[in-house]
């Protein structure tokens, strides 16, 4: 998914002094500037192949990788759980690849409305292939959580698209990816995890680019592939640096604030505002999610809420 970061959000082993304010600012850009990543994909998803949209996104990510080449060395690529890594970067390609084909047809508030019940799916998954004890409570939480999403999505009543189900698929990618960053967070820097997913990403997309590949022609068409890989990437530099100084569960929830620049673009740009299912379904969500997290947080652990792994 476009909507969140290709970085894990990890606390830094060897972080410098909290400043939670700072990093709650940062994390608050840094999503403002991912809806406007997304505002200008679902622009260009009538024009250009979404394998094309995500690889344009991707490069710039790469770009950004070659830089830190320069300053850390080899010793980036350095994992101890490399196939692990080539794993979480095509769950990268398949869920963003999801969402962008799907944000053609469906309005950004409903879109991102129902990828926040990744963190439920995470839930499911820690239990089943983690071995992570799940209270009742969190698993009522999860069953209230899809019922918000049923409400938003409203199957069998007439007015669900069928790229929602791409929704469903691009949260499904992106819980799995969140449990192998749980595990990748014990031995991996967060700056090589970005890198894997960065070099496989585009490796992967590129090989069927020249299927779907179109030049460019107008000075509007480059505007918006050159705004929607630069502001991807600034999103993606300010997460690290907004985990480089607070703490991870604290800058969680503001990954909820998407929900707000979603339907502010879908106002100004698409005319789509959302309705009152959606509204009532997005609250279920994001209560049940704020719930799940509260416990998380009380347990001393880290909840991988929107972006977020276990405590490195």
């Amino acid at each position: 998914m476009t909507t969140t970061p290709t970085a894990p959000l990890n606390s830094q082993p060897t972080a410098p002094q909290i400043d939670n304010i700072r990093g709650v600012v940062l994390m608050a850009l840094a999503f403002a500037l991912f809806s406007v990543c997304d505002m200008q994909a679902k622009l260009l998803t009538g024009e250009f192949h979404p394998v094309q949209i995500v690889w344009t996104r991707q490069l710039a990510l790469l770009a950004g990788v070659v830089v830190a080449l320069g300053v850390h060395g080899p010793g980036l690529f350095r994992s101890r759980h490399p196939a692990l890594q080539v794993v979480r970067g095509l769950l990268v390609v398949a869920s963003a690849a999801s969402f962008i084909s799907a944000i053609r047809f469906v309005p950004l508030a409903d879109a991102v409305a129902v990828t926040f019940i990744a963190p439920f799916i995470v839930t499911i998954l820690s239990a089943r292939l983690l071995g992570e004890h799940v209270s009742w409570q969190r698993w009522m939480a999860v069953a209230v959580g899809f019922l918000g999403a049923m409400i938003v999505i409203r199957p069998g009543m007439g007015v669900m698209h069928p790229a929602m189900l791409l929704i469903v698929v691009a949260a499904t990618c992106f819980a799995l990816r969140q449990v192998l960053s749980r595990r990748l967070a014990a031995s991996d820097r967060t700056i090589t995890t970005v890198a894997y997913t960065a070099i496989v990403s585009v490796a992967t997309l590129s090989l069927p680019l020249f299927l779907f590949w179109q030049s460019p022609e107008t000075g509007r068409q480059w505007a918006l592939l050159g705004g929607m890989a630069l502001t991807a990437a600034l999103g993606e530099w300010l997460v690290i640096r907004a985990l480089e100084i607070g703490q991870a569960v604290v800058l969680a929830p503001i990954h909820y604030s998407m929900m707000i620049w979603a339907t502010f673009w879908g106002w100004l740009i698409f005319d789509d505002l959302p309705d009152g299912w959606t509204v009532t379904g997005t609250a279920v969500i994001m209560i049940t999610g704020l719930y799940i997290l509260r416990g998380e947080r009380s347990g001393n652990r880290l909840f991988s809420f929107g972006k977020l792994s276990s405590k490195r």
